[in-house]
C-alpha cells in the first residue's frame, strides 16, 4: 500500500478516462497539490472533566429544521455537522440521540425556558447537523472559560456519553481546567476542533462522534489513508453546480455521492475503475435538488472512506 501511496504522490501524468457521466464531469488532474482537510484519526470521543455542568435542563425539544439557534439570535452563525461512528469506526451509527445546549453570545445560559438547547438525532447514514450561533465566554472563578458547545450523545441500545467541544485558537483553553486536559479520560484533545469561515460569513466546525455502538459498516480512517480521500467540495455554499476534488492511492472501482440531511441518496454518480491519481468531478443538480445541507460521500471497493459537506442555495 505504500507503494501505491508513493505512485500517487509522484504521479504527474494525466490519465485518461474512456466515460464521461451526466450529472458528473470527471477528469484527472496533473497537480498533485496538498490535502485541504487531512484525514483524522479514530479516536474515541471522552467524557469531559466538568460533565454536564451547572446548566442542563432535561427534556429539550426536539431541533426544528435543524436550527438550534432561530435566525434572530445575535452572534456569529455556526454550523456544527459530523458523523458518528462505533468506537472503531468500522461503522456508522444511525438514530444516536444527540442533546446540545450552550450559552448565547454573551455567555448565559437560558435557564427557564430553551433557547439553544434541543435534541437532533444521527440520519440513516449516520450524520448529523445543526446550526446556532458561535458560544459566548463566561467567567468561571477568575477565569474566563472557552467557548464550548455542551453534548449528551445517545447511541441505541448503549449508555449515553456526556460531553463538551471547543474550539482551536481559543486564548482560553490553556488556563481551562477541562479543555486544557490531554491525557487520561477526560483527554479534551480531539474534542478541540478546527473553525474556518464560509463565504456567508458563517463559521463551519467538523466533529465525528467516535462512541460505544453498532451500526452498520463503513471505511476506517486508515482506509482513507491508504485508499483515497476528498481534498475540497467548491464552492460551497454552490447553486448551479459543484466541483469535487479527490485522490485515489491505488487502482480501485469508484464512486461518488450525494446525501441530504435526511440521509437519502440524491445523486448516485457512476462506478469508475480508476488509476491513483488526482481527479476532479462535478455534480450540476437539477432544479427538483432543494436548496439545504448536503454530504458528499466517497466509495471505494464498496467501502465509504470520506465525506465533506455542501450548502445548496436556490
Amino acid at each position: 500500500m505504500k507503494k501505491d501511496r508513493r505512485q500517487f504522490l509522484k504521479n504527474t501524468s494525466l490519465t485518461a478516462l474512456a466515460a464521461v457521466t451526466l450529472p458528473s464531469l470527471l477528469r484527472a488532474e496533473s497537480n498533485l497539490g496538498s490535502a485541504s482537510q487531512p484525514p483524522v484519526n479514530c479516536n474515541p470521543t471522552t467524557q469531559d472533566y466538568y460533565g454536564q455542568g451547572p446548566f442542563y435542563s432535561a427534556n429539550a425539544p426536539s431541533i426544528v429544521n435543524n436550527q438550534l439557534a432561530l435566525g434572530t439570535e445575535p452572534g456569529t452563525r455556526l454550523i456544527i455537522s459530523g458523523r458518528v461512528h462505533n468506537l472503531d469506526c468500522t461503522e456508522y451509527i444511525a438514530g444516536a440521540i444527540i442533546d446540545i445546549w450552550h450559552a448565547d453570545d454573551a455567555g448565559t445560559y437560558d435557564n427557564t425556558g430553551f433557547n439553544l438547547r434541543g435534541k437532533t438525532t444521527s440520519n440513516s447514514q449516520g450524520f448529523y447537523l445543526f446550526e446556532s450561533i458561535y458560544p459566548g465566554k463566561y467567567l468561571n472563578g477568575s477565569t474566563y472559560r472557552p467557548a464550548h458547545i455542551h453534548f449528551k450523545i445517545t447511541p441505541p441500545g448503549y449508555p449515553l456519553l456526556t460531553t463538551q467541544l471547543y474550539f482551536q485558537g481559543d486564548s482560553d483553553t490553556p488556563a481551562d481546567a477541562a479543555a486544557s486536559i490531554s491525557t487520561g479520560i477526560y483527554d479534551a484533545t480531539h474534542r478541540i476542533v478546527p473553525v474556518t469561515t464560509n463565504s456567508l460569513g458563517q463559521k463551519e466546525a467538523t466533529w465525528d462522534i467516535v462512541i460505544d455502538g453498532t451500526g452498520n459498516p463503513v471505511g476506517i480512517e486508515e482506509i482513507r489513508s491508504t485508499m483515497g480521500m476528498i481534498y475540497k467540495v467548491s464552492p460551497s455554499p454552490f447553486s448551479d453546480f459543484i466541483q469535487i476534488n479527490y485522490g485515489i492511492f491505488q487502482r480501485a472501482k469508484v464512486s461518488l455521492q450525494v446525501f441530504d440531511i435526511q440521509g437519502n441518496l440524491v445523486a448516485d454518480l457512476q462506478e469508475l475503475n480508476l488509476e491513483p491519481e488526482k481527479y476532479t468531478a462535478e455534480w450540476r443538480p437539477d432544479s427538483t435538488v432543494p436548496s439545504g445541507h448536503y454530504f458528499v460521500a466517497l466509495k471505494i471497493n464498496d467501502i465509504q472512506v470520506h465525506y465533506l459537506k455542501v450548502i445548496k442555495e436556490m
